[in-house]
């Protein structure tokens, strides 16, 4: 009996000694690391993916994600260029924290990491970032008139990438990478887009009045081409027209005419001064 409880004891201490060893244990995904807290200090020597050890009482390990994090910001009103103000603009911002560098950005921007009760993961400097991204799509939006910004979404986005990117750079060279910039939508004001229906409108009937502006002018060009060529066509003719070739074609007339015979019909020149002598048979 004496030895039965000896081994529950003992079983029981292993019991103990495995749960207490679990709870002061825990573990860091891969891709994320660890930021220790202890006595209201933050270490700056990340905790790497795997098994660490808890210190209770005395220190808190919160996992932060260093892969890519997505940010939405939804129904901005940014003014455009001719100070006209969208109804709604919905953006998405792609970035990631360099995995050496959490703890520091955790030190310098305390409050601004968020929680994502999803993946109960901490988002690196989630704050400030949505910041910049606001005054970036803002500024961006800014250079561009209302008629065309629907056209332009690709070109925004870029620049405000570009614009988030630099700004980040001031402060914390190489810490982020912003990998990419989407415009989910855009939308402007509904006077707004009755101006740009009308302006697509106008632009196709430019178009068309150009297209037919065009074939009028070609026809216009074979017509004055055609005209040209009946012009030096007279012209040739009239050139050829000379007084002999006039007479020889009219001697040849005669010729043909007198070879007729039998005829009383007498073929007097225009240019002819001296009266003819017409010799009529009398009639028997």
């Amino acid at each position: 009996m004496d030895n039965r409880g000896k081994l529950l004891g003992i079983v029981m201490l292993l019991v103990l000694g495995l749960v207490l060893l679990i709870g002061t244990a825990g573990t860091i995904g891969t891709g994320n690391v660890g930021i220790r807290q202890t006595l209201g200090i933050i270490s700056q020597d990340e905790v790497t993916p795997g098994v660490y050890l808890k210190w209770p009482l005395i220190s808190t390990v919160r996992e932060f994600t260093a892969k890519e994090v997505v940010i939405d910001l939804q129904d901005l009103t940014p003014k455009a260029k001719d100070n006209l103000s969208l109804r709604d603009m919905d953006i998405s911002i792609y970035y990631r924290a360099d995995e050496g560098q959490i703890a520091e950005l955790q030190s310098k921007y305390s409050g601004q990491s968020q929680y994502d009760p999803e993946t109960k993961q901490w988002l690196p400097a989630f704050g400030l970032l949505h910041r910049v991204v606001r005054n970036a799509a803002y500024e961006e939006v800014a250079k561009v008139d209302s008629l065309v910004m629907h056209t332009r979404r690709d070109s925004i986005a870029g620049a405000i990438r570009d614009n988030v990117q630099a700004e980040l750079e001031k402060n914390d060279p190489k810490v982020f990478q912003v990998t990419r910039v989407v415009i989910r939508s855009v939308a402007t004001d509904p006077s707004i887009e009755e101006s740009i229906r009308n302006a697509v409108a106008n632009q196709k009937k430019l178009e068309a009045m150009t297209i037919q502006t065009e074939i009028a002018k070609k026809e216009s060009e074979i017509r004055v081409t055609e005209a040209e060529g009946i012009s030096r066509a007279n012209k040739i003719i009239a050139d050829s027209l000379t007084r002999e070739y006039l007479q020889h074609e009219a001697n040849q007339a005669l010729l043909k005419f007198a070879e007729k015979g039998n005829t009383n019909t007498v073929v007097v020149p225009a240019n002819m001064s001296v009266a003819p002598l017409l010799n009529i048979p009398s009639k028997h």
